[in-house]
C-alpha cells in the first residue's frame, strides 16, 4: 500500500497547492484567474476524497481478513502514543 498511500499524499498536496493558489489569485481579483484555479482545486478534491474513500474501503477490507493483526497494530500505536504524551 506505499504505492497508494504515495499517491494519495501527492494528491492531497494538489489540493494544498490549488487552495494556496485560489487564495493567491483572490488576492489578485482577477475573475478568470480565480474561477480556473476554483475549478482545478474542485477536480483535485474530488480526486482526493475518491481516493480517501477507496484507500477507506481497501482498510476496512484488510482489517476483516485479518481482525487480530488490526487489533494488535491499533493496541502498539496506542501504547507508542501513550509513552510519547507521559513523557515529561
Amino acid at each position: 500500500m506505499d504505492a497508494a498511500g504515495d499517491k494519495l499524499m501527492q494528491e492531497l498536496r494538489d489540493v494544498v497547492a490549488a487552495a494556496e493558489e485560489l487564495l493567491a489569485a483572490a488576492g489578485d481579483q482577477n475573475a478568470e484567474r480565480l474561477r480556473e484555479v476554483r475549478d482545478r482545486a474542485e477536480v483535485a478534491l474530488r480526486d482526493a476524497r475518491a481516493r480517501i474513500e477507496g484507500a477507506g474501503d481497501e482498510i476496512e477490507e484488510q482489517v476483516r481478513k485479518h481482525p487480530f493483526a488490526a487489533v494488535g497494530i491499533a493496541a502498539g500505536i496506542g501504547l507508542i502514543v501513550g509513552l510519547l504524551l507521559s513523557r515529561k
